[in-house]
């Protein structure tokens, strides 16, 4: 699937906006990709997780993905793979792992997010798994709007299913703020349901 069948898929759900928001990071965008839509119907989630199956080269045990953005992809992404799926979540503001879910030792786990920016939900999850004796192997997400891959220095591969080259500014420096623009805050953090970035 090429990056054009990618962002068909969130154009054709609503999930790719344009305007001006602010990201779970604090960072402003002039795009905000809200990935709960596309991955709310069912056939369009199997599909895109099937050919980031295919793409991925890293061969995995797990599939983890840190709460709330990436627990449907996580699953979908298990099911592509017919891998176990589970996900981090927040307990106190720490990142855990919680319901019963474990690792046996040694077990390898790739790490998903919907959207990666900075990669901080999934830095968390890595630590997660490697606090509970997972190996995190590989990191993937649906969309990538980081630039390149945030893990490289840890020797960690990236597989995505679209690179996409999106404005982002720190809130000081933003543009969309210097004329008179309130961002619009649509991530899994704040009142709206559903991950993003």
């Amino acid at each position: 699937m090429q990056t054009d069948a990618v962002l068909d898929h969130f154009r054709k759900t609503g999930a790719m906006l344009e305007g001006h928001f602010e990201l779970s990071s604090g960072l402003h965008s002039d795009r905000y990709f809200q990935c709960a839509l596309v991955l709310s119907r069912p056939r369009r989630a199997e599909e895109l997780a099937r050919a980031f199956a295919e793409r991925l080269k890293t061969e995995v045990d797990v599939v983890v993905g840190p709460a709330m953005g990436a627990v449907v992809w996580a699953q979908e992404v298990g099911r592509a793979l017919d891998r176990r799926a589970m996900f981090t979540e927040r307990s106190g503001g720490e990142m855990t792992l919680r319901r019963g879910f474990g690792f046996e030792p040694g077990e390898r786990c790739l790490v998903v997010e919907d959207v990666l920016t900075t990669g901080g939900s999934a830095r968390e999850a890595i630590e997660v798994v490697r606090a509970h004796g997972g190996v995190p192997v590989a990191i993937g997400s649906m969309i990538n709007r980081s630039g390149g891959n945030p893990f490289e220095d840890e020797g960690l591969p990236l597989t995505c299913l679209a690179e996409v080259e999106v404005q982002v500014f720190e809130p000081a420096e933003c543009p969309l703020c210097s004329a008179g623009g309130a961002p619009v805050k649509p991530g899994s953090r704040t009142a709206l349901a559903g991950g993003g970035a």
